[in-house]
């Protein structure tokens, strides 16, 4: 086994060990986490994924859109142009982007849209987790009140 092979897999058991200590621990179940949350973000990441994936293949069938290392495109088959898009909407909405494919013209504008979404969306995860410790709390309050 090579070096890289070797590290890969020690960090996909480190992933998996620290997950599943999260879950068992007692740290997380007095916290505030909720999986339904978790969850609902993961859903909503993967639906702005796909909808500007779509958004990016539409507009790339239709003119030149994306250039991939500052040159403009070959003859792409759809499926390129599939695979371009999509990985382009996942690295713009889940980072700035590696540089490797740049939009042109509208993509641009719709580009900074989706960067902006991905930048907006773990915060307003954070702000729901402290919703969701405000209602918690509150609903102790009212059980503690009609207990006495």
């Amino acid at each position: 086994m090579t070096v890289a092979t070797v590290a890969v897999m020690m960090m996909f058991a480190l992933i998996v060990m620290s997950v599943y200590s999260f879950v068992t621990s007692k740290t997380y179940q007095s916290s505030y986490f909720s999986y339904q949350i978790f969850v609902s973000l993961l859903l909503v990441y993967v639906v702005v994924l796909i909808g500007f994936g779509f958004i990016y293949f539409w507009l790339s069938i239709h003119d030149i859109l994306l250039i991939e290392f500052s040159n403009p495109p070959e003859e792409f088959s759809l499926i390129e142009a599939f695979a371009h898009a999509f990985y382009f909407s996942g690295v713009t909405l889940m980072t700035v982007g590696y540089g490797d494919i740049t939009p042109i013209g509208w993509g641009r504008i719709i580009a900074l849209i989706e960067a902006l979404i991905g930048y907006i969306l773990p915060a307003a995860f954070i702000f729901k987790i402290g919703q969701h410790k405000e209602f918690v709390q509150a609903n102790k309050k009212i059980a503690n009140r009609q207990d006495e």
